[in-house]
């Protein structure tokens, strides 16, 4: 008899927005899990025009073996907190600046004040890579390699600014810039 696998699963997260005119903004968030070697669905699921789509899409994510969600909606954005109610999986929200948004405040809010009981993670206005980064991190929680890959992404942030304070020593600023 075989021993059972005790591998994890191919990582898998899921990248909703509630209209394909959020994709620029949400692109980055697919590219940088590419970058990390984690793959990704992305699609359309309206809170406000598809309820039922949502509702499927929510509650069928973990069978279909998703472990994170990353949701971006714009205007009164409620595709996160109702896609967090209704999953036991953790919810990202981007909050995205849209036309009809009030310089992107009522997309911040809608998605940070979640009542009590209903986490949604929440990043910076328009910020879907460090949506994309936080997926990473939480599924690097669980998977070593993925882990590892977090690891030096952010150790390579580190290394560019380094990079760029020697290039500044070397060219000798003025006001005493030597940290």
């Amino acid at each position: 008899m075989a021993s059972p696998s005790t591998s994890l699963p191919t990582p898998r997260v899921g990248i909703i927005m509630g209209s394909d005119s959020d994709l620029p903004i949400m692109q980055s968030a697919a590219d940088i899990l590419q970058q990390f070697g984690i793959s990704y669905e992305l699609t359309v699921v309206s809170a406000h025009r598809t309820p039922k789509r949502m509702v499927d899409y929510a509650t069928g994510a973990r069978a279909r073996g998703i472990q994170v969600i990353i949701a971006g909606a714009g205007g009164a954005a409620h595709l996160p907190g109702m896609v967090a109610s209704l999953t036991p999986l953790p919810v990202i929200g981007v909050p995205i600046k849209s036309s009809n948004s009030i310089d992107g405040w009522d997309s911040v809010l809608s998605i940070l004040q979640m009542p009590n009981g209903i986490p949604v993670a929440t990043v910076a206005l328009n910020a879907a890579k460090n949506a994309g980064i936080l997926a990473a991190s939480i599924i690097g929680a669980f998977d070593p390699e993925t882990g590892d890959k977090v690891a030096a992404y952010k150790k390579s942030l580190e290394d560019e600014v380094l990079v760029k304070v020697s290039k500044l020593k070397a060219g000798g600023q003025p006001n005493g810039f030597d940290q």
